[in-house]
């Protein structure tokens, strides 16, 4: 049967035909033709390794598609077809005709033709030309095109601009150009170059992200490409470098990246569709001339409603009995569910024992954020745009009516609006009074471990459907290996977010804190919380002198501030607008702890310079007395992460 119209609801007559090539997404064939279509593209393209690993002829291929209401856009690659060797020209001449003889069954009408890497490559521009005029006029006889790309790593044409004079020269009707986004910007290629190009020799586009590397073009290419919206290119710019030609054609995807291979397909199509309503709507806001019609605006976001904590009858009591050493109060409990309410100033969080998350009995985890928007209504609508479908709940009577999406990491967004007839008034009194509270303001953002494989993806989601934007990734040097950490936030930083991942580790030699998340409460002075927490005895974090004495010899603090550090466990760093101190609670339920953060100046980071001490010492807190540091000979088992 045809998929179901993409979220954003927009008839495709009304946008950009959207493509995805095979080579994005794992399984077999089946399993990817399956994925794309249920994410709503109109098109793929098909790698030729996939057919030819499928039990399907090119006939049935193409039935199949046209039962999912999928086109064929483009068939690919097609390598190394011109040679100085007359005899090995000849031979790719008569490969080049089996290849049409399988588009003509699968009914696709372009071949995607690569720019030569064989020692035997033509290095001369007019008799490549010549030889690209010859396979085009036999493409032609057919009914066919050859889109000519230019390979980053090409011999001799490795660049947008080389493969153009090739196919100007060549002045063949069924030869053009593909314009592939990596190929031209990981070279530093220019796109207002296409400005030169005839729109109608613009046979095909493929669009590809990548972060910003220093390595081999080739292995930059074939591991780390992204989706549009998840690396450091200017895709918006590119596109509309390609639309400013007059092509009509398919934004197709081509994503080389060793996660993708790896994960579900049908999560990494949503991810991958949800890359192209960004750069749609990316572009229109930048060129309204390119004729893109962007979703929604994304409402503005103005602050933590609350941070919801999934627990159950052994993580409960504890997190419970930490809040109230947090100087929070059990204000509320929820109509008809096991939900309470803590309070402290705007703080807020929910223990929820109704929550089935996967995890260890006694675990304490962040099920769900409750975020302020202008307008919950349309934060919902601009979700369903950006193919993140608003889930089903049940609510009793008199009870708040709430949207909420998952994030990758199956964590729980709201759009909220609190007030007297907002969500607060889903939770009755508990009648107990104030507590004095400990100086606790607020939220100040919330760190969430991400699966390896969701890290790019929830970048993309909470830039894409909540309006927020990724900062730049960061490399931690923490005790079980390399972090990447990066925060999302918004425009005034009312709204943060840091997500962090990091690799899979082998054997026996098992991290204490794993998948971490922490809540950070903001304070404005951190000393005196401190103090009170300590009265109140509330569990926090030891720190080695050695920290101390090393932010003495780097910073020269006063005296009273450096004996505070002593005492407290408090950390220090300082960035070029400003200063932040902070401290950590021992863990909590497992996986979860509370930071509490001053923020001093501008200071606009997350501690992360202080983050390797953190871990060390939950590590040393966590430690079971007897941890063997040899597993047993040929041991060997997946250890969740570590990245506190």
């Amino acid at each position: 049967m045809p998929p179901a119209r993409p979220a954003d609801g927009t008839p495709p007559s009304a946008r950009p035909r959207r493509g995805i090539a095979t080579v994005c997404l794992s399984g077999t064939l089946e399993d990817k033709l399956g994925a794309a279509a249920a994410a709503g593209f109109d098109g793929i393209e098909v790698f030729e390794p996939d057919l030819i690993a499928s039990p399907w002829s090119p006939a049935e291929l193409a039935t199949r598609c046209a039962d999912l209401g999928l086109s064929i856009d483009l068939y690919q690659p097609f390598r190394d077809l011109d040679s100085i060797d007359p005899a090995r020209f000849a031979a790719n001449l008569r490969r080049a005709e089996r290849k049409f003889d399988v588009m003509g069954a699968l009914g696709v009408d372009t071949v995607l033709v690569c720019s030569s890497v064989a020692p035997d490559a033509v290095a001369d521009v007019d008799q490549l030309a010549e030889q690209l005029s010859t396979a085009a006029a036999r493409a032609e006889l057919r009914g066919l095109r050859i889109a000519y790309e230019a390979l980053a790593w090409g011999r001799h044409v490795s660049t947008w601009d080389a493969s153009w004079d090739a196919v100007r020269r060549a002045d063949a009707a069924a030869l053009g150009l593909c314009l592939d986004s990596f190929h031209v910007l990981s070279r530093g290629g220019d796109p207002s170059g296409f400005a030169a190009v005839p729109g109608e020799k613009v046979f095909f586009l493929q669009l590809a992200d990548a972060p910003q590397l220093t390595m081999d073009v080739l292995q930059w290419s074939r591991h780390h490409r992204l989706f549009p919206g998840q690396g450091a290119f200017d895709l918006p710019g590119f596109l509309g470098a390609v639309l400013a030609t007059g092509y009509r054609g398919p934004l197709s995807l081509e994503v080389f990246n060793d996660v993708y291979r790896q994960s579900d397909p049908a999560r990494t199509a949503v991810d991958a569709m949800r890359s192209l309503q960004w750069l749609e709507e990316a572009l229109a806001l930048v060129d309204p001339a390119a004729g893109l019609r962007p979703p929604p605006a994304a409402p503005e976001l103005s602050g933590w409603s609350f941070t919801e904590l999934a627990v159950d009858g052994v993580s409960g009591p504890q997190v419970g009995e930490a809040l109230t050493a947090l100087g929070f109060t059990h204000a509320g409990q929820h109509r008809s569910k096991p939900v309470q309410l803590w309070e402290q100033g705007a703080a807020r969080v929910l223990l929820n024992a109704s929550v089935v998350r996967p995890g260890a009995p006694g675990e304490a985890a962040v099920s769900a954020l409750g975020l302020e928007s202008s307008d919950p209504g349309r934060s919902a609508v601009r979700a369903e745009a950006m193919s993140a479908p608003v889930l089903p709940r049940t609510r009793g009577a008199a009870e708040a009516e709430l949207s909420a999406v998952a994030a990758p990491d199956g964590t729980e967004v709201f759009f909220t609006r609190t007030g007297p007839d907002g969500w607060p008034a889903d939770f009755l009194p508990t009648g107990a009074p104030a507590a004095p509270g400990a100086g606790l303001t607020g939220i100040d953002h919330v760190a969430l471990t991400q699966p390896f494989d969701a890290f790019d993806e929830a970048g993309l989601f909470y830039r894409a459907v909540l309006g927020l934007e990724p900062q730049q990734v960061t490399e931690l040097a923490a005790p079980f290996g390399l972090v990447r950490t990066r925060a999302v936030t918004g425009p005034d930083r009312a709204v943060r977010l840091t997500l962090s991942a990091s690799s899979l580790r082998r054997g026996g030699w098992a991290p204490r804190v794993p998948e971490p998340q922490y809540l950070a409460f903001a304070t404005d002075d951190v000393v005196a919380t401190a103090e009170r927490l300590r009265a109140a005895g509330a569990p926090l974090l030891r720190l080695p002198e050695n920290y101390a004495d090393d932010l003495d010899a780097r910073f020269d603090l006063p005296a009273d501030l450096l004996a505070a550090v002593r005492e407290h466990g408090l950390m220090y760093e300082e960035d070029a607008q400003g200063a932040c101190l902070h401290l950590a609670t021992e863990v909590l339920g497992d996986r979860l702890f509370v930071m509490v953060v001053q923020r001093l100046g501008g200071y606009d980071g997350y501690g992360n310079a202080d983050a390797p001490v953190r871990m060390t010492a939950h590590r040393r807190q966590r430690r079971a007395p007897a941890v063997s540091a040899v597993p047993p000979v040929g041991s060997a088992r997946i250890e969740r992460t570590d990245v506190s």
